[in-house]
């Protein structure tokens, strides 16, 4: 499970999930990546189980890479508390994804095996994903 080693802050306002990424919206290690379709919180646990079917599923044979990193601190107060008493404690990790974001990527397989494990990946989590190769993105720009 993914989690800072150290923070500044323990605790962290919510934010909004505004806008379109304009950073990690590439392609760089692998040959082919899942683009987030929408904006979302992905917690340290989903990150985790996409990484395992698609690590699965490729047989170790490839390389997979996680290009997001769960920063962010979530909290929670107690069940049954009552309001006030300050805000909770930190209960788990989350990074936040907007649209356009490349959150895996994958090389050393072939285009339908990455597709499939990607797929397999993308169920995992709690947004809709877009399968792309380097070279589709290439021609884009």
């Amino acid at each position: 499970m993914l989690l800072p080693k150290r923070v500044k802050y323990r605790r962290q306002q919510r934010g909004r999930l505004t806008g379109t990424a304009t950073r990690g919206n590439k392609v760089t290690y692998g040959d082919f990546g899942l683009v987030a379709l929408e904006p979302a919180w992905i917690t340290s646990n989903q990150i985790e189980a996409a990484r395992v079917a698609m690590t699965r599923y490729i047989k170790r044979g490839g390389q997979v890479w996680i290009k997001i990193f769960p920063d962010k601190p979530v909290t929670k107060k107690p069940l049954e508390t009552r309001m006030g008493k300050g805000k909770g404690a930190p209960e788990y990790w989350v990074a936040v994804v907007k649209p356009g974001r490349v959150m895996f990527e994958i090389a050393g397989v072939d285009e339908e095996l990455a597709r499939e494990a990607m797929r397999l990946g993308a169920n995992k989590l709690p947004i809709k994903c877009k399968f792309i190769t380097k070279e589709e993105q290439d021609g884009e720009q």
